[in-house]
């Protein structure tokens, strides 16, 4: 809770997609958020592959609005490619910012919501991708994957401290993520076809899950599939499906 004892929510990459959809429901319920972003609407730019803004921007928010009682890690980047031909560089990039980003960010408000002697929630943006093989996705698999761990770990650390650490795994979802995929294209009709629920997912769909989550206060070290059941079939299987249609094989 924020130094005024009215809560406060911080959304790591709510300028756009996911984060965006969250940050609008929010504050639909009055409830005082703050951005962090590099690009769209925020309140804060920083950029979490740079640990230096990172404790900047925490420095900023709680001089500004307090300390909050929910933060969020939507920030991410996708990426396609084979294991076979991504270089060094890429893969550093990928996990920087899907992996280390979300760490630096949790454990630098984990350390401040303790010494506050707050209690907290956090949740963290995973994917279904952290435990489907997809051939054409292989190191965004993997950086999710290693999300997924931090997740469980920082839940078992920062429990005795009464801070809840959980991950929502979103499936396919329609959000800037998918890049020049659109809407009606062969592949993501495909994917809508294989999911269970019968359509995409809508930024709006993972940010209620979030809001949930963060209200369930029994609950974590927990990673929470919201994919409309993309996930009861298996495999989703980008590159043999983009090389048959066509389409696009981002997630």
């Amino acid at each position: 809770m924020s130094t005024d004892s009215q809560p406060l929510a911080v959304v790591i990459g709510g300028g756009s997609g996911i984060g965006s959809a969250l940050v609008a429901k929010y504050r639909e319920r009055s409830i005082r958020t703050v951005v962090w972003d590099v690009d769209g609407e925020r309140d804060v730019t920083c950029d979490i592959v740079h640990p230096e803004q990172i404790d900047e921007a925490v420095r900023l928010t709680t001089d500004r609005w307090g300390v909050p009682d929910r933060v969020t890690v939507t920030a991410g980047i996708g990426h396609a490619g084979l294991l076979s031909d991504v270089t060094a560089e890429e893969w550093d990039r990928v996990m920087q910012t899907n992996a280390r980003g979300p760490w630096l960010c949790l454990r630098a408000w984990a350390q401040v919501l303790h010494r506050a002697g707050r209690p907290g929630s956090f949740v963290a943006t995973s994917s279904i991708s952290s435990y489907l093989v997809d051939r054409n996705m292989g190191t965004y698999c993997a950086s999710k994957a290693a999300l997924n761990m931090l997740v469980k770990v920082a839940a078992a650390e920062w429990g005795p401290w009464h801070i809840r650490v959980n991950a929502i795994a979103p499936g396919v979802t329609m959000t800037p993520m998918l890049g020049r995929s659109p809407e009606g294209s062969p592949w993501l009709a495909g994917v809508a076809e294989r999911t269970t629920l019968g359509r995409l997912g809508q930024a709006d769909d993972i940010a209620a899950a979030v809001m949930a989550l963060h209200d369930l206060g029994w609950v974590t070290g927990q990673v929470l599939n919201c994919d409309g059941g993309l996930s009861l079939q298996s495999p989703i299987d980008s590159y043999g499906g983009s090389r048959r249609s066509g389409g696009n094989p981002a997630n």
